[in-house]
């Protein structure tokens, strides 16, 4: 971009007054990215016209600015809070809800939700919106009773070898033209991984089918031609390996690959699943590789041909790293000066790259943000720890406690008017005045 016109993009910027009391100032660039999507947008979804899951999805959409919390909206909302500005509509997102990309329920509307900045080409921006417009419609076409649960086993060394041997088996698969074996060695990889761990059969399936239909859905529908697509799956593979935790990212790699696959001989294969499907199953079957219980050996001999000796080797040493990690949280969310809130409305937003599973206590969150009936929880590092029934967050010890601010080293908390936090028989605990 041209410097001058990069300083005149940055000084246009838009102030509005809304009916609720609110000043809105969206930056111009926001304005551009939000024509420049909502014309892409229109352009993906008249093609697909409904087509890929015989049900349009389009719908309410809103691009909310992270910094500002400034949104543009493609429609007005139900109680007319936002204001029309050209053909968007903009206002402020709520501070009691968390910008993340998801869909959710406001003023009476079902919306997509997409946190700018969007990705930087035309495909990525596509692939991420056509993703959040699914979880829109995924109640309306079979996905709507969808629960996750976190798959803790993918965090140990054998799972994630046993992953990464199954991705890089998918890989080979994208690259060849000849995938049926290779495809084959993917799904006996997996086979042996929940021989391995016997919860990752529901596990797994439960993001799989929530995340990963919705990835498969946003890659197909991208634009991407058949070697641009397969480049970018076999790119999302090698990014994958870089991500700290697989424990619910792996989703969004699995179903657009083996999808994709599927796709080539069945382009109506998606309608065929629902919320009921053990989406193994289904592709086992699907490539008539029928159930198998490979063993140890098998799976040495084959993991020959896709990098066992390397994978082993840096996961060993990973797993060091994590033992020492674990044992640092277990002294900073163990011990009394820990803080310990409970949770009573809970709304979350987090990063699904790096979660920590902390045995049967639950899963730390590097970073995230929470919004309940006693205020809000920034963490944006140090890590919080939710409990495995979901029941209370727990933080490092205070640091410095207001009426309406308590603060630690990397979380804030802003309470709500009748909340407090008291220090009782040497332990922090968050009361009601």
């Amino acid at each position: 971009m041209r410097i001058g016109l990069r300083i005149m993009t940055l000084l246009f910027v838009m102030g509005y007054y809304t009916g609720i009391g609110q000043n809105i100032s969206v930056p111009g660039t926001d304005f551009s990215n939000a024509k420049a999507v909502f014309s892409e947008l229109k352009e993906c979804l008249k093609n697909d016209g409904g087509k890929l899951w015989n049900h349009k999805l389009d719908g309410p959409v809103m691009l909310v600015n992270r910094e500002t919390r400034a949104l543009i909206a493609n429609q007005p909302d139900g109680k007319g809070e936002l204001v029309k500005m050209g053909s968007f509509y903009i206002g402020t997102f709520p501070e009691n809800l968390n910008i993340s990309n998801s869909a959710f329920n406001w003023n009476g509307i079902r919306w997509t939700v997409v946190a700018l900045p969007l990705p930087d080409t035309k495909y990525g921006r596509i692939n991420l919106l056509v993703h959040e417009l699914f979880h829109r419609i995924q109640p309306m076409i079979g996905f709507g009773s969808l629960s996750e649960i976190q798959c803790t086993h993918l965090d140990s060394k054998e799972g994630r070898i046993c992953l990464k041997l199954e991705l890089e088996a998918l890989k080979a698969a994208l690259k060849s033209d000849h995938p049926e074996q290779h495809l084959r060695d993917a799904l006996l990889f997996r086979q042996y991984r929940r021989q391995l761990f016997p919860e990752a059969k529901i596990a797994e399936n439960s993001l799989e089918l929530y995340e990963g239909v919705a990835e498969y859905t946003g890659a197909i529908l991208s634009g991407r031609n058949k070697t641009e697509l397969q480049e970018h799956l076999v790119s999302e593979i090698d990014q994958f390996f870089g991500v700290p935790s697989f424990v619910r990212s792996f989703a969004y790699i699995t179903v657009p690959v083996y999808g994709y696959f599927m796709q080539q001989a069945d382009g109506k294969w998606n309608l065929k699943i629902n919320n009921n499907t053990d989406l193994t199953s289904f592709i086992n079957t699907f490539f008539k590789t029928g159930p198998s219980e490979p063993g140890k050996k098998e799976i040495q001999r084959l993991g020959k041909s896709y990098g066992i000796k390397t994978i082993t080797a840096f996961e060993e040493k990973r797993e060091i790293t994590r033992l020492e990690q674990k044992k640092t949280y277990r002294a900073r969310f163990l011990g009394n000066n820990a803080l310990v809130i409970g949770l009573e409305d809970i709304r979350i937003g987090f990063y699904p790259g790096n979660l920590f599973p902390l045995d049967s206590l639950g899963t730390v969150y590097p970073n995230l943000r929470i919004t309940d009936n006693w205020g809000i929880l920034e963490v944006d590092s140090c890590g919080a720890l939710i409990s495995k029934d979901w029941q209370h967050v727990t933080i490092g010890p205070p640091l410095v406690v207001s009426d309406t601010m308590v603060s630690g080293n990397g979380w804030k908390l802003k309470l709500n008017s009748r909340w407090k936090v008291e220090k009782e028989a040497g332990k922090y605990k968050l009361i009601t005045r």
